[in-house]
């Protein structure tokens, strides 16, 4: 530590000691809180497996479809704030090509080339982008899937509902 306070941490960046407090730039506290979310929405979405898949019900260990989990999973973590997406009809995807779901996926997050852990994959599914996944570790995610009737762990490009065009989007960084 250097005579007027400032110490050098391992990626060559600089913080402050206050009477022992450690004042991190804003950028290294948001990659640290964006580190912790990201954590807590993995170990969030592994406390909805075995769930039932239900359509449009959102109640761990009772019934939840792909998008609902979404919402639980991120305002459980404390990413978003739980909202209601109103009435859809599950086979929405085969009688329309708006883009309704990604809608909702856009008002939260941002697309990405690349997804990391925490994520979400949305995959296109009859006329629009209709089915999503947490991604646990690229190609891993977990994802309300209606073959197994359940919340399961998937992996993209080996189970049918995981296959097909793929978009990444992410709440978190700079759109």
């Amino acid at each position: 530590m250097s005579a007027d306070g400032w110490a050098l941490i391992p990626e060559g960046q600089m913080v402050q000691l206050h009477d022992g407090e450690m004042v991190l730039p804003a950028r290294i506290a948001d990659a640290l809180l964006e580190g912790q979310q990201r954590q807590a929405v993995i170990a969030e979405a592994r406390t909805w497996l075995r769930t039932p898949w239900v359509h449009r019900a959102r109640i761990k260990g009772a019934g939840v479809d792909c998008g609902q989990l979404l919402i639980a999973v991120y305002s459980a973590a404390g990413v978003i704030e739980p909202f209601d997406t109103g009435e859809y009809p599950q086979d929405f995807m085969l009688h329309q090509a708006e883009e309704r779901f990604l809608g909702f996926v856009l008002r939260h997050a941002h697309e990405v080339d690349a997804p990391g852990p925490g994520d979400i994959a949305v995959w296109r599914h009859g006329r629009c982008f209709s089915h999503a996944g947490i991604v646990v570790q690229w190609p891993e995610v977990i994802h309300a899937s209606v073959p197994e009737g359940q919340v399961a762990y998937g992996t993209a490009g080996r189970d049918p509902k995981l296959a097909g065009p793929v978009r990444f989007f992410s709440p978190w960084g700079e759109p």
